[in-house]
């Protein structure tokens, strides 16, 4: 495979045809490198070429990489892609600029309290089962308006949400619906779309797309 900064021009211009087709604005979309499983020195050469915006699956991993690369670099952006555990969220807040796995009541009281403790306010998304998945996270559909009012009473602000299709078929009435759940709810952001099926994705709305075997390889 071609070098991480090659890979990230041709994950881009995918990302530019995408929005062109679908008449949007290209800098309404945000390419999330995902770097879980990958070591540091991974990580740096897209760094160097000036991406800022990355992802982790989870929170043990994120402290033990970012911490050190942020001090050489302190304009990174974390988001946190992956399933968060309650037990887990003074550490998310502190460490992720956002959080994309809003998915249950716990966890709202959880991050709540850790929003309260460490005065960081993470953009946070509300994660969806799209597909009604027993296997995945996410809230339910019919759940979700409740959820989001729980957020609310709890003062966390949801800024969008997050999908991950079943895998093997076609992505994209799940892309569809999951753009009409967030209109329905007033929300402006779109968290959906990974290596293969990015560029549905963004023509369908995403505004945040999780691109890490594209851009690293197969998982380290």
């Amino acid at each position: 495979m071609s070098d991480p900064a090659t890979r990230l021009d041709e994950v881009r211009n995918r990302i530019a045809r995408a929005a062109k087709v679908a008449r949007r604005d290209l800098s309404d979309v945000t390419l999330i490198a995902v770097s879980k499983t990958h070591p540091a020195e991974r990580i740096r050469p897209l760094i160097d070429v000036g991406h800022r915006c990355f992802g982790e699956n989870r929170v043990q991993e994120a402290e033990a990489k970012w911490p050190a690369l942020r001090t050489e670099t302190p304009d990174l952006e974390l988001h946190l892609v992956g399933q968060l555990q309650s037990n887990k969220a003074d550490a998310a807040v502190a460490l992720f600029d956002a959080i994309h796995s809003i998915d249950r009541p716990s966890l709202i009281q959880a991050v709540a309290r850790a929003i309260d403790r460490s005065g960081r306010r993470p953009r946070l998304f509300a994660q969806v089962n799209i597909g009604d998945e027993p296997q995945k996270g996410g809230c339910a559909v019919a759940a979700l308006p409740g959820l989001l009012a729980e957020a609310r009473q709890a003062g966390l602000e949801i800024a969008g949400l997050m999908c991950v299709p079943p895998a093997g078929v076609e992505p994209a009435p799940y892309f569809a619906l999951l753009a009409k759940l967030a209109r329905e709810e007033g929300l402006g952001q779109l968290s959906m779309g990974m290596s293969d099926d990015f560029e549905t994705a963004v023509m369908l709305g995403a505004t945040h797309v999780r691109i890490g075997s594209a851009l690293f390889g197969a998982r380290g």
